[in-house]
Order: C-alpha cells, then sequence, then structure tokens
C-alpha cells in the first residue's frame, strides 16, 4: 500500500460516481474525506438534490453493505438497532430470548431525514456512532468494520421536525450543505434522468481493500504545526476566547472532537492529493464542514447577520495573518 493507491482509488470513485451524480464536486470530496477519515457525514439540503442516490450510489461503488432507515415520527429504536424475541428452544423444551439485528448492523447506513423521528430514537444512533457497537440487555454487539452513518436532513420544513440535539450533531464530522445544481448541470440532469436511463453504477472497491486503504492513512506522519494550526483554530471558536475576533458573537463553540477531526481530515485530503503529510492549507480546506454546526451564535449575532460560516471565515483570516 502507498499513496498511489489511494489517489487512484480516489480517482476511479469519483469516476463512477459521475455517472450518476452531475456536479457537486465540493459535497462528493467532503464526503469520501469523511468516510476514509472513519467518520459519519449530515447532508442537508432542499428536495430533489440527490443527497439520498448519492449515498446509495458511493455505498455500491465501494461495495460495502448498505441499510436505509426513513425516519418517522413514529420510529423506534428497536427500528434501528434491534431488538430480543422470545422463541421457544426445542431442543431443551424452554423459551430463550434472541436478538435480531437491526438495519444498523450495516457498512453504510442512510439515515433518511433523521430529524423526522424525535430525540428518544435519535438517541438509538448515539452508542453506534462513537463506539460502533450496541448494547441490548446489558450485551454490546459489535457493529460491521467499517461503519458510516450517512444522514440526510431537509432545513426547510419546521411541521413534524425534531431538531438534531448537540450530542448527536457533534458525532458528525462533517456538516455538507448540498446546494442546487448550476443552469448547465440542471439541463444534463434532465437528459440524463428523461430523455435517457440513468446508467448503473458498479463497485470498484471492496470493504477489506477500504479498510486498509483507512489504516494505511491513519498511519500517515502529522507535522506539529498542521495540529497546532488545527487546534488554534477549534479554541478560536470558543466564548469569552480573548485572542477571537469574534468571540461576542459565539455562544459556544467547538470541543476537542473538532480538532481531532480536523487533523484526520486533513490527513485524508493531503493524501487523496499525493501527499505523504498534510499542510496547513488542509485543514483550511476541511474546517468549514468540521466546525460549522459546532458553533452556537448568540443573539448579537444573529441581530448583525453574522453567520457560521461568516465566523469561521474570520477565524482563518485571523489564523493565517499570523
Amino acid at each position: 500500500m502507498d499513496i498511489s493507491n489511494v489517489t487512484g482509488l480516489y480517482a476511479n470513485i469519483k469516476k463512477e460516481l459521475s455517472k450518476v451524480i452531475v456536479g457537486q464536486d465540493w459535497v462528493i470530496d467532503h464526503l469520501l474525506i469523511t468516510m476514509f477519515a472513519g467518520g459519519h457525514a449530515l447532508l442537508v439540503g432542499v428536495p430533489g438534490v440527490a443527497k439520498t442516490l448519492m449515498v446509495k450510489s458511493l455505498a455500491k461503488i465501494i461495495g460495502s453493505d448498505f441499510r436505509r432507515i426513513q425516519f418517522t415520527p413514529d420510529l423506534m429504536p428497536g427500528d434501528i438497532i434491534g431488538s430480543e424475541v422470545l422463541e421457544e428452544d426445542k431442543t431443551e423444551g424452554k423459551k430463550v430470548f434472541r436478538f435480531l439485528k437491526g438495519p444498523v448492523f450495516s457498512n453504510v447506513l442512510l439515515a433518511d431525514e433523521i430529524n423526522r423521528t424525535p430525540p428518544k430514537t435519535q438517541a438509538a444512533l448515539l452508542e453506534a456512532m462513537q463506539e460502533h457497537q450496541v448494547t441490548i440487555s446489558g450485551q454490546p454487539y459489535k457493529l460491521p468494520e467499517p461503519f458510516f452513518v450517512l444522514a440526510t436532513q431537509n432545513p426547510i420544513e419546521q411541521e413534524g421536525t425534531y431538531p438534531l440535539p448537540e450530542a448527536q450533531l457533534d458525532r458528525f464530522m462533517c456538516f455538507l450543505n448540498v446546494d442546487y445544481p448550476s443552469a448547465s448541470e440542471e439541463e444534463d440532469i434532465v437528459k440524463r434522468t428523461v430523455v435517457s436511463e440513468l446508467p448503473e453504477v458498479k463497485a470498484v472497491t471492496d470493504i477489506s481493500e477500504m479498510l486498509e486503504v483507512m489504516h494505511f492513512l491513519s498511519s500517515l506522519p502529522v507535522a506539529d504545526n498542521v495540529v497546532e494550526a488545527a487546534v488554534n483554530i477549534t479554541r478560536l471558536t470558543r466564548p469569552f476566547n480573548e485572542d477571537s475576533t469574534h468571540a461576542k458573537y459565539i455562544r459556544w463553540g467547538a470541543g476537542p472532537r473538532a480538532s481531532q477531526f480536523l487533523v484526520a481530515a486533513a490527513r485524508v485530503w493531503g493524501a487523496f492529493n499525493g501527499k505523504l503529510s498534510p499542510d496547513v492549507e488542509d485543514v483550511y480546506y476541511i474546517a468549514h464542514p468540521v466546525l460549522r454546526h459546532r458553533i452556537l451564535t448568540n443573539f448579537t449575532a444573529e441581530a448583525e447577520g453574522i453567520t457560521p460560516a461568516h465566523i469561521i471565515d474570520s477565524l482563518i483570516k485571523q489564523t493565517t495573518a499570523k
């Protein structure tokens, strides 16, 4: 395994995905960064911008075991992680409990419209996302590796939705805004889907190779200045930080997990571009999707029209000016 295997696999996946997804290069890049770094991603966009198609196609391209859950208000935790059923053991003539695994036992779990289910059911994913296991009646069950939660969310509908708690948002490595396509891209989409049949994607790798590449990426060295850059920008997102130019707008900032994610994601993005070690610029490239959902702004920011994106842009300029 060397860096050419990584760059080659990255190019092959993007080439195959381009058969069904038009444009969205930024989203696809950050989705692949998240997965090869071993993280989870939240894709937020209006209906019809191919969020679900992107995830389903990507799961097929990497040769993974894929499950989809349509989150609804009546969804229960057992519908996600599984449940115990009482069965008769014919050999011993007594009743025993047997655990039936839910759809969470897969490599890629698509949590479609994750904000449509109550917090009780959303919380069923917390242990799975962090520990890669679920616990039933005190018995832990390991999930298959690798394990990715790729969730979608509609940002415009309010009725019948439940905002994700901060604890769950923090478990997503990247928050990805899926925007409208350009005019030329939309024309291409219509031609592909209405005028002709959408082509089928095929697997270009498998789970064993994915694990091998992920292990190789995790072993790549990271220079101290890259770690310092990640920690500095994370700490500047916190309120009451006298060094931050935007501290007065922040009610709550990113924790140490953000620093870890910045370094891990920067290492993957650097490798995608043929680098054996990431640069500081790679940290800044991944900063927006990693930090955006970890910055809670206050009333002052809302009154002045300051968003987390504005704050991140300002902090990047502040750190690069030093």
